[in-house]
């Protein structure tokens, strides 16, 4: 299953990004605090529209690595073909030295948000990203659904 649209259906704009629940091209936002001008980029993490993920994150200060933590999932995305690791490298030979790893669909694993299937594949993250250049301390893993 897909999981939840809400916050897709927010972000994509165009309407084949609708109806495949995938993101398509790279979609802008802007807004500013007290301290700081933000513009979060949303680019696709499927691997036919790479150039496009390849545009918005070379316009990156930070990445947000989204890792689908479902059986199956996880472990294709870290193998030695994967999506994970593919962006993770794209994104630090682009330049991006900030990044924040969000385990996403944490609700459907086994138990429901299982904690140690957070922590096996933070230390596999993490083991990747040292090798490519990231300082594994210095990044923030996110369990979230």
């Amino acid at each position: 299953g897909k999981g939840s649209f809400k916050y897709a259906w927010v972000l994509d704009k165009l309407k084949a990004e609708r109806e495949r629940g995938i993101t398509i091209d790279i979609a802008l936002w802007k807004f500013e605090t007290a301290k700081y001008y933000v513009t979060i980029i949303d680019a696709p993490g499927h691997r036919d529209f790479i150039k496009n993920m390849i545009t918005g994150t070379s316009q990156a200060d930070c990445a947000v690595l989204i890792v689908a933590a479902g059986t199956g999932e996880f472990e294709a995305g870290i193998s030695k073909n994967g999506q994970t690791r593919e962006h993770a490298l794209l994104a630090f030979t682009l330049g991006v030295k900030q990044l924040v790893v969000g385990v996403n669909k944490m609700d459907s694993t086994e138990p429901p948000f299982s904690e140690p299937r957070f922590e096996e594949i933070k230390k596999e993250v993490s083991s990747y990203i040292k090798k490519i250049g990231y300082n594994p301390a210095a990044v923030a893993f996110v369990p979230i659904s």
